[in-house]
């Protein structure tokens, strides 16, 4: 069977060029995408990444590229990362790896954005197959909650539980994550407007903000542009 994963992560390699910053995400599409790097010495001597990913940071280093730290750098060529699923437009939702704030800030810090996946994660309009998840501030919690409930009372707002310790996931900022399960797909906008609520720091609908996408799946490889 194929590793669609892989495919995608080896057409990325095109776009990388020597003596760039180059910003990637988590999951197993960048390890891919780094793994692959790292067998060109020659390439990978020219260039310095920087992640807001704790595991991504580590695989960096142990591959022993050179890593900038997130909070310093100051510019980056290009910003790799997946996805839970995006639309015809690259909008995009990212909704597990809990780091949304600081995975946006790296993306439009970037000079380009570009999704890397299987085929699986395009989608003509996104739906409600995954959350919208909130990062919140402790002290507006019920707050949140409560405009969630009077505003769009369909939702479902879970708060995110920790596996290995009592009580809730915690952000690298200290914050909340809420996951909002809408039982009928919202517009965009809509979606959007939900980080001007007080409290919320972010939120994981990435908006207007790739300028490609790859992805693999059985028809092969396929770099998309916004339509």
């Amino acid at each position: 069977m194929a590793d669609y994963k892989m495919e995608a992560a080896k057409a990325a390699i095109q776009f990388i060029k020597p003596g760039q910053t180059i910003g990637v995400g988590a999951g197993s599409t960048i390890a891919n995408l780094l793994a692959l790097l790292a067998a060109d010495k020659e390439l990978a001597a020219t260039l310095s990444f920087a992640t807001s990913s704790f595991k991504t940071a580590n695989l960096i280093a142990q591959l022993g590229f050179t890593l900038q730290s997130s909070a310093h750098v100051k510019s980056i060529d290009i910003y790799f990362d997946g996805c839970d699923q995006f639309d015809a437009q690259l909008n995009a939702l990212k909704c597990g790896g809990g780091i949304h704030t600081s995975e946006k800030i790296m993306a439009s810090l970037a000079k380009e954005f570009i999704l890397l996946g299987d085929a699986s994660k395009s989608v003509e309009k996104l739906d409600t197959t995954y959350p919208l998840v909130l990062e919140v501030l402790p002290t507006a919690l019920q707050l949140v909650t409560q405009w969630l409930q009077e505003n769009i009372p369909t939702a479902k707002t879970i708060m995110r539980i920790s596996t290995q310790k009592d009580g809730a996931v915690i952000t690298e900022n200290g914050n909340y994550l809420l996951d909002v399960y809408f039982a009928e797909t919202m517009g965009l906008d809509k979606m959007n407007a939900i980080k001007m609520v007080p409290g919320v720091v972010e939120h994981s609908l990435f908006l207007s903000i790739a300028s490609k996408a790859i992805i693999a799946g059985e028809n092969g490889v396929r770099v998309i542009v916004p339509q």
